[in-house]
C-alpha cells in the first residue's frame, strides 16, 4: 500500500511541477537569474520533501508551490514594466575586460576568478586577452565577448589577402563617425545600449552618451518614425549602428 502511495504522490508532484514551470515561462529555462534559481530550488526541494513524507497532505507541498509560481508571475510581470525592477531582482552587467584590460576591482567584486575568464574566452574562440575590445559578465553568468576589430582584420588578411587603399579609407571614416556617436569615456556596461523601451526614452543612456533627446528624434525620423512611443525597442551598439523596433514589428 505504502509502495502505490508514493508512486501515486511521485506521478502528482510531477505533473503539479511540470505546470508550474511552464507557467513561469520559458524565460526559467533560457537563463536563471539569482531570483529565478532561488525559486526553482525552493520548489524543488517542496517537491522532495511532499514525495518522502507520505503521511504529510499533498496540498501542504502543492499550496506552497503555488504561492511561489504567483510571486514568480506577479514579478515578472512587474519587472517586465519596470526596468528599475530589473535592475533590482536581475543586478547590472559587469565589465570584465575593458579595451583589452582586465578590471580586477570588478572581478573581485563578482568574485570571478581567473581560470573561469579563460575557461569562457576559449568558449568564444578568443585565445588572448588583447583581442578582446569588451567583455562582459551578464546576469546570468555567461560571458559576452566582442572582439577588438583589429585582430578581426588581421584574420581576414590571412585569409584574403590585402586590404586595398580604398577600404582603409572608409574604415577611418567609420571611425571617425563613430568617435562622434560614442564618447571614448562611455563605458559598455550593457551592450547593445538601450535608447528607447516600451516607447520610453530612457535619458540615462542619451546622457552618457552626451546626446539630447532632439538628437535622437533626427535619427528616428530619418529612418520614417516621428514619435517615442511608436518605438518598441532602439539600441545603438559600440560601432554607432543603430536598430529600431517599431510595435509593429518592422525593423528598420
Amino acid at each position: 500500500m505504502e509502495f502505490w502511495s508514493l508512486l501515486i504522490r511521485t506521478v502528482i508532484i510531477y505533473f503539479v511541477v511540470f505546470l508550474i514551470m511552464r507557467f513561469m515561462g520559458k524565460r526559467e529555462i533560457g537563463k536563471l537569474s539569482v531570483f529565478d534559481l532561488v525559486i526553482s530550488v525552493m520548489i524543488a526541494e517542496i517537491a522532495v520533501i511532499v514525495i518522502e513524507d507520505t503521511d504529510r497532505a499533498l496540498w501542504s507541498g502543492i499550496l506552497p508551490m503555488a504561492v511561489l509560481l504567483f510571486i514568480q508571475v506577479v514579478s515578472a510581470f512587474m519587472t517586465m514594466k519596470s526596468r528599475k525592477l530589473r535592475l533590482l531582482f536581475d543586478g547590472k552587467p559587469s565589465v570584465i575586460i575593458d579595451k583589452g584590460k582586465l578590471n580586477s576591482d570588478v572581478m573581485r567584486k563578482q568574485r570571478y576568478n581567473l581560470d573561469d575568464l579563460m575557461l569562457q574566452l576559449r568558449e568564444n574562440k578568443i585565445s588572448a586577452v588583447s583581442d578582446v575590445e569588451f567583455a562582459i559578465l551578464e546576469t546570468s553568468g555567461k560571458l559576452s565577448v566582442i572582439p577588438k576589430e583589429s585582430s578581426n582584420a588581421s584574420e581576414n588578411i590571412g585569409m584574403e589577402g590585402r586590404e586595398s587603399e580604398s577600404s582603409e579609407q572608409e574604415n577611418r571614416l567609420k571611425q571617425y563617425n563613430q568617435s562622434k556617436i560614442i564618447p571614448s569615456k562611455f563605458r559598455f556596461e550593457i551592450l547593445p545600449i538601450p535608447l528607447i523601451m516600451d516607447g520610453k526614452v530612457q535619458d540615462e543612456n542619451l546622457e552618457k552618451l552626451e546626446k539630447t533627446r532632439f538628437w535622437l528624434k533626427n535619427v528616428l525620423q530619418e529612418k520614417d518614425v516621428t514619435d517615442f512611443k511608436d518605438v518598441f525597442f532602439c539600441t545603438i551598439d559600440h560601432k554607432g549602428k543603430l536598430f529600431v523596433d517599431t510595435h509593429d514589428k518592422k525593423q528598420r
